[in-house]
């Protein structure tokens, strides 16, 4: 009987250890930005939607502070322009909203960079969207 909770608990500790291990290899390769919408129509208050996903598990990821956000038209060779970028509320987990003015159609570059919790490293993505009249 003694060496059956044993073996129980031994293989609890390597399975604590494992996922301990696992935890602590995550990095910002892990997670990912995703556009909720790729074509946005132009104009001032221009809705923009990103999901957060953690791609080892494919779940949401709620708890990220974005702390960086920049818009601009990089893709159409007018990185030097660019339109300010406002946070907005979410009521879906994961996704972060934001609002800015999309002053002309063609091709935007919106880039990101978030803090996630317990992770050491910065998560950054630079997302292409298409701005429609």
């Amino acid at each position: 009987m003694k060496s059956n909770f044993s073996l129980r608990a031994a293989m609890l500790a390597l399975a604590s250890l494992v996922a301990v291990f696992q935890a602590a290899e995550a990095g910002p390769k892990d997670y990912e930005f995703q556009l909720v919408d790729n074509e946005i129509k132009q104009g001032d208050g221009a809705p923009v939607a990103v999901r957060l996903i953690d791609k080892r598990t494919g779940n949401p990821v709620t708890d990220a502070v974005v702390f960086a956000t920049r818009m601009d038209m990089e893709p159409d060779g007018m990185e030097a322009m660019t339109s300010p970028v406002e946070a907005m509320p979410s009521n879906e987990p994961g996704v972060y909203r934001f609002r800015t003015n999309l002053v002309m159609a063609g091709g935007w570059r919106f880039s990101i960079a978030a803090k996630v919790q317990g992770e050491a490293e910065t998560v950054e993505s630079r997302l292409v969207l298409k701005v429609v009249q």
